[in-house]
């Protein structure tokens, strides 16, 4: 680089835009998308572990895509380079795999090869790159604003892990604007820069996640702001910051995910009868500039598809609405648009059309997501698209109660049936299902899935081997807890006592998040082994998806890691087996945040199966064995007398909010003679089951009970045991 060069980028760098100078440079600085890049996730770990494997980012724009990328060529220490697909061509392609064949040749070393905007690469160009990041030569890092699974190569997309980036939160944004008005390098933190309280909301809600679009209408705000007279303050009062950035961008391609997702809500609205969120549909689609002709034609086609006979009136008003909308045009043809909406929605003819532009004004006030539940399910099923939506005619009376609204508006009315003619005779209907839906409202909550990885099939294979080798009833248990806490591909799941059970099942559902593990002694000795590459029958488990093993106890888990935020915490008996009870709660509640569900799965002695069960004995010495055993389990022994009541009054004064299931569990008990030598040993430690009866029995009443057992050596039985499901959360605000 010469003198004109140096130059040259330091005024390139001076004249960039506001946005591109406050560009994170490192994670620390990187605002939001904690779901991919929080503390203990995989995506955050291979980054700094320099341990990164092909990967897509997709997201909207001003989301941080090409910022994580440039994120990861400052921390590499493999060959990385830059192209963009909108300027590059097979040309650039061949020149960049040609200095990775070199750097790997020659050095030794990995190339990372960045395509921003790879969808606009044509699948000439994106089969070109498929055979170098086959054979390792490249590891491709592409960024793309449209949906991976149908404008890029699904050979590419088969080997590479999707991480899907969401629009920022509104603190994301605040945080952006607080680093900006700081930064005295590449910021206005040289300048004396005050936002009002209301200007500020505004340019975060106009943003609507965008970054990008945050900073940009900042600059202009702050450039073309006078300084207060006499004090050398840039003052940017609500009225400027409404100059800066008058109106939300809609995000909707009329090609792309937008548009086949947002035409699916619309269809499944109507088919579900619910008038508020069809409106909203509508609104959003005509106000992004949809064609209304495209949407009569849906129309016409769902009055025959979802109404039917159940109208026969239905086509006919469609078809009217369509010839009226024809006649009159924009702007005006909306009223004919919007009365065959809810014409198919109610089946009423109706008069209330304005409540349409009650949902436009929604549409131009905040932008929210389609819920997964209604997004199109023949595209990204991968990522949950269409998953858990509940077809209205599979019940009775072909509807069923579901939210068809984003989770922003949900309760949100838009159309106010009047009291005339036949609308009059479903206003009752309309308002009962408004009802029934509100009281869904918890049952819809639907995660979206937002992370995949390439399939893996030996790490798969040897997961599977090693859940399988659970016993049936442990198994249950296992499944009943992972159920219970829904984990996300993305989570960073704690197992408070990491057993197998728990542990190798949730390092199989969360390949992208991270599994941390609480083991001590021979615990911690053995799985080490069992994760060690050099044994016998090694596992194929990556670097980056190994459980972290952790030697603190729980109660100093939180201290130890201050930065990890856990999704999950998972215990089976945790609390049953702990010397002070009381203690282990208070040790889970510091690992609690408002996002943190704590599953336990607590046996319960006290109420489960006796073994007197299993005996026919004399009539006498049947029933003061049961007397033996009540009282037995009436004791001070903790490991026994330990019920329901038990459990729901150590809850009861913690700091966390408990929901608690008792589940029956039966499964297939074989009394093998190791079991019933445990269970009639004398003096053991600790007491053994005869030892525990004799207190209460004569030395020939233990014998005889004794010789029963050994007599029922090798039967398999039917085995009752009693299991409490508790969920612990922080409590609401």
């Amino acid at each position: 680089m010469d003198l004109f060069d140096h130059r040259r980028q330091r005024l390139e760098q001076d004249d960039a835009p506001l946005a591109a100078r406050m560009r994170p440079r490192t994670l620390d600085e990187f605002v939001g998308q904690q779901h991919i890049i929080g503390p203990g996730r995989l995506l955050r770990r291979a980054i700094q572990a320099d341990q990164l494997s092909s990967v897509l980012f997709y997201g909207p724009p001003g989301t941080g895509k090409t910022t994580l990328a440039r994120i990861i060529a400052n921390t590499t220490r493999s060959h990385f380079i830059s192209i963009n697909a909108v300027l590059a061509g097979v040309k650039d392609l061949r020149e960049a795999i040609a200095a990775a064949q070199t750097q790997r040749g020659q050095y030794g070393q990995r190339t990372i090869l960045f395509v921003d905007e790879v969808h606009r690469f044509n699948k000439a160009q994106q089969d070109a790159l498929l055979p170098w990041v086959e054979n390792g030569t490249i590891i491709l890092i592409g960024a793309t604003t449209e949906n991976p699974y149908f404008e890029v190569n699904k050979a590419l997309v088969s080997r590479s892990r999707l991480f899907r980036l969401l629009p920022l939160e509104a603190d994301d944004l605040r945080h952006v604007v607080a680093q900006t008005l700081a930064d005295s390098d590449r910021g206005y933190g040289d300048r004396t820069v005050q936002i009002a309280p209301d200007a500020l909301d505004h340019l975060v809600n106009v943003a609507s996640g965008d970054a990008r679009a945050l900073l940009n209408a900042l600059e202009l705000a702050v450039e073309t702001t006078p300084t207060t007279p006499g004090q050398s303050m840039t003052h940017i009062s609500l009225a400027v910051a409404e100059d800066s950035i008058q109106q939300r961008a809609v995000l909707y391609d009329k090609e792309g995910d937008a548009h086949f997702d947002t035409i699916s809500a619309f269809i499944k609205s109507i088919r579900g009868s619910d008038p508020d969120a069809a409106l909203y549909w509508l609104a959003r689609m005509i106000y992004a500039g949809e064609d209304p002709r495209f949407l009569f034609r849906r129309l016409v086609i769902l009055a025959s598809e979802d109404v039917g006979l159940a109208d026969p009136s239905a086509v006919a008003v469609v078809n009217s609405c369509a010839q009226s909308f024809d006649r009159v045009g924009m702007p005006e043809g909306r009223y004919p648009l919007a009365q065959a909406t809810l014409y198919l929605a109610t089946a009423p003819k109706s008069n209330s059309t304005m409540g349409f532009f009650d949902a436009l004004a929604a549409v131009e006030q905040a932008q929210a997501d389609v819920p997964p539940h209604l997004q199109d399910p023949s595209r990204d099923q991968d990522l949950g698209h269409g998953q858990n939506y509940r077809y209205p005619h599979a019940y009775q009376d072909h509807w069923v109660a579901q939210q068809y609204l984003p989770e922003t508006l949900q309760g949100q009315v838009f159309y106010q049936p009047s009291a005339q003619g036949y609308e009059g005779t479903i206003a009752k209907q309309v308002q009962q299902r408004r009802e029934t839906q509100l009281a869904a409202i918890a049952e819809d909550a639907i995660p979206e899935i937002l992370t995949l990885s390439p399939e893996d099939a030996a790490t798969d294979r040897w997961l599977q081997r090693s859940l399988s080798q659970t016993s049936s009833y442990l198994a249950q248990v296992r499944d009943r807890l992972f159920q219970h806490l829904q984990p996300q591909r993305h989570h960073v799941i704690l197992t408070a006592n990491a057993h197998s059970l728990l542990l190798w099942e949730a390092v199989r559902q969360v390949p992208e998040g991270g599994v941390y593990a609480v083991a001590t002694g021979d615990e911690q000795t053995a799985l080490k082994r069992l994760l060690q590459k050099s044994q016998p029958q090694p596992n194929p488990l990556p670097d980056l998806r190994q459980p972290i093993l952790l030697s603190h106890p729980v109660a100093q888990v939180a201290a130890a890691y201050p930065d990890l935020a856990f999704d999950g915490v998972l215990g089976r008996n945790l609390l049953l087996n702990a010397p002070d009870r009381r203690g282990a709660v208070a040790a889970l509640a510091t690992l609690a945040t408002p996002k943190t569900t704590i599953m336990l799965a607590e046996n319960l002695p006290k109420e489960a199966q006796r073994i007197s069960s299993l005996l026919t004995l004399e009539d006498d010495l049947q029933s003061r064995l049961v007397a033996a055993e009540a009282e037995l389990y009436q004791t001070a022994d903790p490991t026994l007398a330990w019920g329901q009541h038990d459990l729901i009054q150590l809850l009861d004064g913690s700091a966390l909010t408990a929901q608690m299931t008792v589940e029956q569990m039966t499964v297939e008990l074989y009394l093998s003679p190791d079991l019933i030598h445990r269970w009639i040993q004398m003096d053991r430690t600790p007491p053994s089951y005869r030892d525990r009866i004799a207190t209460a029995l004569t030395p020939l009443e233990t014998d005889a009970v004794c010789q029963a057992l050994t007599s029922i050596t090798h039967q398999t039985v039917r085995w009752q045991t009693q299991v409490a499901f508790v969920q612990l959360t922080v409590p609401q605000p």
